[in-house]
């Protein structure tokens, strides 16, 4: 616990000190005298309040957002299915194939950019249904790789569960499914919440390139906002600052969720 504490210290005094560093620039700059503040908030008004501009931020955020869930959600679907099809492969069960098929989806997925992986899915093979959103196909590409990912995650909690826990599951009857389903998984998935929630966190982050099928997500939002108004920077500096929020409170949680795990481990 206490070096949780020192690591989370160390990381509040970096923050502090980008921040003096960003007021000290600032500073220097002129920014906090009277013309920069009525330039700054004319600029703000101009690319925020004008035509309630802000709504296509909100928009953006909650597309960025949906895709995120559902992908993440599928991810978690066929990284499941993956990572138990290698993992009894390696234990002996004979699927070759399967095991084969797993691998190979592993591979290319994670050996390919997801931005070329999303351009594959809309404009070559979804080229021809043009009646489709385009939301969902972004949801099925982001699934698809995010899926190999957690593969990976669920893989290495399996495999870090002793390997008599199945033993025990098998001696008192239990087919290798049941055992797998009733006794490792269960186990695994408490060591591996907190990765699936960063896995979660990478997502929100991947999400950012959907723009470039036309889906108007938080990133392609703040790009418009450029276009009505010719203003370049306010726009994606807000963009940033409402990922950094979003990435900030998930962390944090993820943080207190790995304590909390931490403590149910110990047994306090």
């Amino acid at each position: 616990m206490s070096l949780n504490k020192k690591s989370f210290g160390r990381g509040d005094a970096i923050l502090w000190l980008c921040a003096a560093i960003l007021l000290l620039l600032l500073y220097r700059s002129g920014f906090f005298t009277a013309a920069s503040f009525d330039d700054f908030s004319r600029r703000f008004y101009q690319n925020f309040v004008k035509d309630r501009r802000y709504m296509m931020l909100v928009d953006g955020l909650k597309a960025t957002l949906f895709m995120t869930l559902f992908s993440t959600l599928i991810g978690l679907g066929i990284g499941l299915i993956l990572s138990v099809i290698r993992v009894a492969h390696k234990g002996g069960v004979k699927i070759p194939v399967l095991n084969w098929m797993a691998n190979v989806y592993i591979t290319v997925l994670r050996g390919t950019p997801v931005m070329v992986q999303l351009l594959i899915w809309n404009f070559t093979i979804f080229a021809s249904a043009r009646d489709l959103n385009t939301l969902y196909i972004a949801i099925l590409a982001f699934g698809l790789n995010s899926g190999a990912y957690i593969a990976e995650i669920f893989r290495g909690g399996i495999e870090a569960i002793d390997a008599g826990q199945m033993e025990a599951g098998r001696s008192l009857g239990l087919s290798y499914g049941a055992s797998m389903w009733y006794i490792v998984l269960p186990q695994a998935l408490r060591n591996i919440i907190p990765m699936l929630f960063n896995e979660f966190i990478a997502m929100l982050k991947e999400t950012s390139v959907a723009g470039y099928i036309g889906i108007d997500d938080l990133t392609r939002a703040g790009q418009n906002i450029q276009a009505l108004t010719l203003e370049h920077s306010q726009p994606l500096v807000m963009v940033a600052i409402i990922y950094l929020i979003i990435v900030m409170l998930l962390t944090g949680f993820v943080r207190r969720l790995e304590q909390w795990l931490g403590r149910g481990r110990r047994g306090v």
